[in-house]
């Protein structure tokens, strides 16, 4: 069976049915194929469409509760708690979304802290919701253990995400979306699926030793960025979307890829800022202005400015469901 090259609301309409058939509720099933099919759109291959299959086995196993419904179950003027239930992150993140871009203007700033929650994706996409509604924002996600603290040599930490964005003016958001180890792990498990060599440098296998082996990197640690100061920021993350939370620290939760064991049950942490609150009106002309300074020179882009330029291309020549999908889950 070959690969298809698709619209986008085919795409999303097909990764919807397969994890409906996998004991995910339709509205649950929709907005996480809407979360895969948009990182798939934008580039971000390791939390796009590579992800179905692991997706769907867990929610088949129970690993992720597909019927989860989210619920703030704590709330203070400005912050909330959200329980995702074990659930997929993404309809917990969507319940944070409104919450925060109500109560950010109201207060000048508002936090959502999530627990027992689950992979979220591409994260600089959460951001990008907020900065769209005139905010500034900031995630922190932890994930199962992936990096070794500064000097050690058993994983402590996750690759821990931060994003952050802010509104620009006549221009899409500026996105920051990183995670702290020189790649996201979805990158080997990407590797992996196609039987392809990673990169040197990018991960130890189980002796501690560098490997271009995904499945040894898999089984070992990721590297982290910056070194000492990435796995610094590392244990920051850790502390913020973990601890702060409630959620599972990264040595307590099940790993995002198989079906088997307990819900990973990790967390995350969004800040909102209303930029009126702090500096007055004007801060995305002048998010513009600083933008303009960056893209004037020769050789610098803005970061996330290529993810626009994929999106936009793919709606206009779809995105491609690959072969070995199609084989497992069935025809469009």
């Amino acid at each position: 069976m070959s690969e298809a090259r698709v619209d986008i609301e085919t795409a999303t309409g097909y990764v919807a049915r397969v994890l409906e058939a996998h004991r995910t509720s339709a509205p649950n099933a929709r907005r996480v194929a809407e979360a895969l099919v948009l990182a798939e759109a934008d580039g971000l291959k390791g939390h796009g469409l590579s992800r179905l299959d692991s997706y769907a086995a867990q929610a088949a196993s129970g690993k992720v509760d597909g019927q989860a419904t989210p619920v703030v179950d704590r709330e203070a003027p400005a912050a909330i708690a959200i329980d995702a239930a074990n659930g997929f992150a993404y309809p917990a993140i969507d319940l944070a979304f409104g919450e925060l871009a109500r109560r950010a203007p109201q207060a000048g700033l508002a936090a959502a802290g999530i627990r027992r929650s689950h992979h979220c994706g591409a994260a600089g996409h959460h951001v990008e919701r907020l900065a769209n509604e005139g905010l500034v924002a900031l995630m922190f996600a932890n994930t199962p253990e992936a990096i070794a603290p500064w000097g050690g040599s058993k994983a402590v930490f996750g690759t821990n995400p931060i994003a952050f964005a802010v509104p620009v003016a006549g221009a899409e958001p500026l996105v920051v979306d990183l995670s702290l180890s020189k790649v996201a792990r979805g990158n080997i498990m990407k590797a992996k699926q196609e039987g392809t060599p990673i990169p040197e440098g990018w991960a130890l296998g189980p002796d501690g030793a560098p490997t271009t082996d995904p499945e040894a990197a898999l089984k070992g640690t990721m590297v982290a960025m910056g070194d000492a100061k990435g796995a610094a920021l590392a244990l920051v993350v850790e502390i913020l979307a973990a601890g702060l939370t409630g959620a599972n620290f990264a040595t307590e939760a099940a790993n995002f890829f198989d079906a088997d064991g307990a819900p990973p049950g990790t967390g995350q942490l969004i800040l909102a800022f209303s930029p009126p609150a702090f500096g007055g009106d004007g801060f995305a002309a002048r998010m513009a202005t600083l933008a303009g300074l960056i893209e004037a020179q020769d050789g610098a882009r803005l970061p996330g400015r290529r993810r626009f330029a994929n999106r936009e291309k793919a709606k206009a020549d779809g995105i491609v469901l690959p072969a070995a999908m199609i084989a497992r889950f069935g025809a469009v």
